[in-house]
């Protein structure tokens, strides 16, 4: 007993003997620093990444709006940032943790400094304080860059290391209920209005990459796009593009990234009839068209191939049960081509895509080759010459020029001599400043359309001409 009470007695020399230990520890810097507090807060991060991560909410429908404010919150939504710090500081409230002792940190509170670490995007929180007119971050390695008017340029920011953007890939597919590790190597995660983050890893692509795409138009009119500020048609090409609607021909638009496309071809539905039944067959929503037109009489289908009972095809079968008028489709990429190629043949006149390829009169060939890859005897000429007579009547081509999004090229597609031929309407003369319109000669008839477009035609002739 009395040898207990002697060990735990306190004694004066023991415990200068330990101050001293301890500032020779902080003298010698910090290779022999203690680590604790920051494993403290690596443990906490953790604990608090798998709350915010766990389902929350008693429907489908409620878990996936968490999800979303999880990932907009990622994204920079002031709303859902606000919101998402509100569940970490209660989260700390609940646990009685306020302070982790010897965790220095530059946030006012601990809730801040993890939310910086399981929601924050890093040097990117700096880029985002400038979010007007971006529409872009383009992440490459440690490197930055911002685009805004479809230009890219390098930013003043960047990572200090790749392990912050691997972070920043973690929390976002996480909070998506996705993976992104060596055995999967990509992932993509979209919101409700737009915004879309594509990210790579290691061994897909030679170091990580961080694409954050916002959806940053709210308004779609086709006579703004003539504005002097915008410039990507006149006052004439415009008449000529109303002329192409009234008539119904299938519109294909092509162009590089950021030239404008999507935006195009909103504002050709922009002008359409609000009664007219438009339908959309997409394997992801991307067009959107019941968020930016809710007044227009829109069904919209979102296709998943690995599902027999709701892949392309059963949409297909149904979307023409629904007395669709125009089918309206994002870009046609391999999986989808055959089933806008019939959508166009079938009678849907007025229907609108759009296609990379180089030129207008690659189109019809690029579609072909799409639709071969499905493994079905076709013969390739035959299957380029419907395509270009009833997929691709009339092209559109846009083009970043001189710093705008402009139409530098609006032609009929015609099959002629056993190759498609391109009849240029009108073209954008860069040294002139201006489109120069070319003679419009009648188009053969196609289906039901004949009659009308024979009229738009001629009405053109006379007023452009």
């Amino acid at each position: 007993m009395n040898e207990r009470s002697t060990e735990s007695r306190f004694s004066p020399s023991e415990y200068a003997a330990r101050l001293g230990l301890e500032q020779i520890k902080s003298e010698r810097g910090p290779a022999t620093t203690d680590h604790r507090p920051e494993q403290e807060f690596s443990k906490l991060a953790e604990d608090i990444r798998s709350y915010l991560a766990a389902p929350r909410g008693s429907t489908e429908e409620e878990r996936r709006q968490h999800n979303e404010r999880l990932n907009r919150a990622v994204l920079g939504f002031r709303q859902e940032r606000e919101e998402v710090l509100a569940m970490i500081t209660d989260r700390l409230i609940r646990h009685r943790v306020h302070q982790i002792a010897g965790y220095n940190h530059p946030y006012p509170t601990l809730a801040e400094a993890l939310f910086a670490e399981v929601i924050g995007l890093n040097v990117l929180e700096l880029v985002l304080l400038h979010k007007e007119g971006l529409e872009e971050i383009q992440v490459v390695g440690t490197q930055i860059f911002e685009v805004k008017g479809g230009h890219a340029a390098p930013s003043s920011y960047s990572f200090d290391n790749v392990h912050d953007v691997e972070r920043i890939q973690q929390n976002l597919v996480l909070y998506n209920n996705d993976r992104i590790n060596p055995r999967k190597r990509w992932a993509e995660v979209m919101l409700s209005d737009g915004s879309r983050v594509t990210m790579t890893g290691f061994g897909f692509t030679s170091e990580p990459t961080l694409t954050l795409r916002f959806y940053t138009v709210r308004h779609f009119d086709l006579r703004a796009l003539c504005s002097p500020e915008v410039q990507t048609m006149n006052e004439h090409m415009l008449e000529l593009i109303r002329h192409i609607l009234v008539s119904r021909f299938n519109v294909v638009i092509i162009g590089p990234t950021n030239s404008g496309k999507t935006h195009l071809i909103k504002s050709l539905i922009a002008e359409l009839p609000d009664e007219e039944r438009i339908v959309t067959i997409e394997n992801r929503l991307e067009m959107r068209l019941r968020r930016d037109f809710p007044n227009k009489n829109i069904v919209e289908y979102e296709t998943d191939e690995e599902d027999g009972l709701h892949n392309a095809p059963q949409a297909f079968k149904l979307a023409l049960r629904q007395s669709p008028q125009r089918i309206i489709h994002a870009e046609i990429r391999d999986e989808d081509a055959n089933i806008y190629v019939r959508a166009c043949t079938r009678g849907h006149s007025g229907s609108m895509t759009t296609v990379h390829a180089n030129t207008l009169e690659d189109v019809p060939e690029a579609i072909t080759d799409m639709c071969m890859l499905d493994g079905r005897a076709m013969n390739p000429e035959r299957l380029m010459k419907r395509i270009t007579e009833y997929v691709t009547q009339v092209g559109i081509e846009m083009r970043q020029v001189d710093g705008k999004r402009r139409i530098v090229r609006i032609g009929g597609l015609y099959w002629t001599n056993g190759q498609t031929e391109v009849k240029e309407w009108v073209h954008y003369d860069r040294k002139q400043g201006t489109w120069v319109f070319h003679e419009i000669a009648g188009r053969p008839a196609y289906g039901s359309t004949s009659n009308i477009a024979r009229k738009s035609m001629a009405q053109l002739k006379e007023r452009l001409i």
